[in-house]
């Protein structure tokens, strides 16, 4: 497929003080979508609240910090990265906040909160769907988008197998879709194809991302991601992975890769903190070969583990860490980097929710994905109002989500 590249480093506009390992050219991880529907109008893979530079091979990667600085101004809105920095040139500290949470969907008062802390997308479950039409479905989102100053990502966990949020219920589809790895079993077509009829399903109710595929390579069936990734086998999941992120750019559905830099055979953070033993050179020589094919094929965005990796930062939850988005970084990567759900087991056993979204944003995640977005977005608004997030860590990470919202059609 041609890659059709969105301009990220023209994004960023005005690039200064980029340091550490990163090269300072940058390469985009937003392609512009060949399709963009007209209804564009977690991993949080557990419902809320449920249990459910470069080093030595095998040593710590080393901090890195890395900053980008987007002017304020621009008089051409012609580009998306003009059209980005003129909506960022008119944001407050409030909305910048809001803008980097994608949040859980909170039901019947979702448009008053969205307003009221400016949020950038809700993530929705099946509870969400369940009771519901596709009819009200879409006229739920199409009132809230209507209503929205800038119009928000709207995402679910569709996967496959099980993980469904929408097509558990016959009202949405006839039989859920099938687990990543079965349709893998049908060839690399199956793949594509699989993600164009979610796309389309997705696009039909007005949600734009999916937050899938999973790239994770698990090393045994015993492990606990198994029944979620297309195989053990680096090579057919990275050409698994390759082929579902070019079918949703096609679709025009936003995709977000998961959960870097692969869970292998880890134990699941729903349910606490796991520990990563695994050498560096195991992890780039296995596990990074599907996130690589996916960033390669265009990949928007790619959600970070909380897994503490050992070998990258044996202190810190990967989605709270600036060593693991600094190693993201080095495969190239320069869309919006997310966290997994903030609320989730292994995160609250180091931190608070809230100070998980400060200091994930500080560590250089873009997208946070938080069950209690209220307190998160005051403790980010005060954050970037003392300057304890500099701001040009805030601009560069609204930056981001901005680009692609414009890149998908989400705002213009």
């Amino acid at each position: 497929m041609k890659k059709l590249l969105l301009p990220l480093a023209g994004a960023l506009l005005i690039i200064s003080g980029l340091s550490g390992c990163q090269s300072t050219e940058l390469v985009s991880g937003l392609p512009k979508p060949s399709v963009v529907t007209e209804s564009t109008a977690a991993d949080s893979s557990g419902e809320p609240g449920a249990t459910s530079e470069n080093s030595e091979a095998d040593g710590q990667i080393q901090s890195t910090e890395q900053s980008v600085t987007v002017e304020s101004t621009a008089e051409d809105s012609g580009t998306p990265e003009q059209r980005a920095a003129e909506i960022l040139s008119g944001m407050t500290a409030a909305e910048k906040a809001g803008q980097v949470i994608l949040a859980r969907y909170p039901g019947e008062n979702a448009l008053s909160e969205a307003q009221k802390y400016h949020l950038g997308g809700y993530v929705m479950f099946g509870v969400d769907f369940r009771g519901s039409t596709p009819e009200e479905i879409t006229a739920e989102i199409a009132e809230i988008q209507s209503a929205s100053k800038l119009r928000m990502l709207f995402a679910a966990d569709e996967e496959g197998g099980t993980v469904v949020r929408i097509s558990k219920y016959p009202q949405y589809r006839a039989e859920p879709f099938p687990a990543q790895a079965e349709v893998l079993s049908q060839g690399l077509d199956a793949v594509s194809s699989e993600a164009q009829e979610i796309s389309g399903l997705m696009s039909s109710l007005g949600l734009n991302m999916n937050l899938a595929p999973v790239c994770d390579l698990p090393r045994s069936e015993t492990d606990f991601i198994y029944d979620r990734a297309f195989s053990t086998d680096p090579q057919q999941t990275s050409l698994a992975v390759g082929a579902a992120v070019e079918s949703y750019g096609r679709s025009g559905l936003i995709c977000a890769l998961k959960h870097f830099p692969g869970y292998g055979n880890n134990l699941d953070t729903h349910t606490g903190i796991s520990i990563d033993e695994r050498p560096l050179s195991e992890i780039t020589e296995l596990d990074l070969e599907p996130f690589r094919a996916g960033i390669s094929a265009g990949a928007p965005v790619v959600m970070v583990s909380h897994n503490i990796v050992n070998c990258i930062d044996d202190s810190l939850p990967g989605s709270l860490s600036g060593k693991m988005y600094a190693f993201l970084r080095e495969q190239g990567f320069t869309g919006a980097a997310m966290t997994d759900d903030l609320s989730m087991d292994a995160v609250g056993e180091y931190s608070g929710e809230n100070a998980a979204a400060v200091t994930a944003l500080k560590a250089g995640a873009d997208l946070l994905c938080c069950t209690d977005y209220a307190s998160a977005a005051e403790a980010l608004t005060a954050a970037v109002e003392s300057g304890e997030i500099p701001e040009e860590r805030i601009d560069e990470a609204v930056t981001r989500v901005l680009l692609m919202k414009l890149t998908y059609g989400i705002i213009e």
